[in-house]
């Protein structure tokens, strides 16, 4: 028994060496592990400020690209259109290079290409294209003048009556568009009865009553016709 006891005792000694040992292996990986997550908590906070630089970068590259394109488009263009225009009619000259010519190196031909949503709105495009008055011939020129006043048939086809052109004239503002026509305005609605049950209108030869499911029967039943 007292043998028994020594051999427990150092067992007991032995096993508390090992923990001891256990303990700093165990506080040197929790070391481990905090200087990973201060290296991980380092590598998201630069993770998120590149995002902020990138973001401030291209919010900085847009507006440049916008201004140079408004500057280009707005400014630059209409000058440059009214100066060609001036060399060809006034000086017999060619026109001045495009941008895209002389900056091959630094500006290609599509970059301030207008899509269909920045061009400018030309007067001809909020006005009707195709106005009635203008399907309807000059004055002077009905071939028929007993149908003068009535009404001119739609993209009728007027002869002309000689080679000289008729006055310029005003044009009279464009007229709305025609009223819409019902092709079956004339109709009335079909004949109608009460339901003897709930009281509601209902066809009047509907042998049951849609709502109520009541049988219907007519007030002024059809007399069988008599054969001949």
């Amino acid at each position: 028994m007292k043998q028994r006891i020594i051999q427990e005792v150092e067992q007991t000694e032995q096993e508390e060496k090992c923990l001891t040992e256990y303990k700093q292996e165990m506080e040197l990986l929790m070391q481990e592990k905090m200087a990973h997550v201060e290296e991980l908590r380092q590598i998201h906070a630069d993770i998120n400020a590149m995002e902020t630089v990138i973001k401030q970068a291209e919010d900085a590259r847009n507006r440049a690209r916008e201004t140079a394109k408004l500057i280009h488009n707005n400014d630059y263009q209409p000058l440059k259109h009214d100066i060609d225009r001036m060399r060809r009619e006034y000086l017999g000259l060619e026109r001045l290079p495009e941008l895209y010519e002389t900056e091959s190196d630094l500006i290609s031909p599509e970059r301030f290409a207008r899509s269909y949503f920045d061009r400018p709105l030309q007067k001809a495009e909020w006005r009707v294209e195709v106005r009635g008055d203008d399907l309807m011939p000059p004055l002077g020129l009905h071939p028929h003048p007993s149908h003068q006043g009535g009404p001119t048939p739609f993209l009728a086809p007027q002869p002309l009556q000689g080679p000289s052109k008729p006055e310029p004239r005003p044009l009279p503002p464009a007229p709305g568009p025609p009223a819409p026509t019902f092709r079956y305005h004339w109709q009335q609605p079909p004949p109608m009865k009460s339901c003897l049950s709930c009281h509601q209108q209902i066809h009047r030869n509907a042998p049951i009553c849609p709502l109520c499911k009541a049988k219907s029967r007519s007030r002024n039943p059809k007399k069988p016709k008599k054969k001949d």
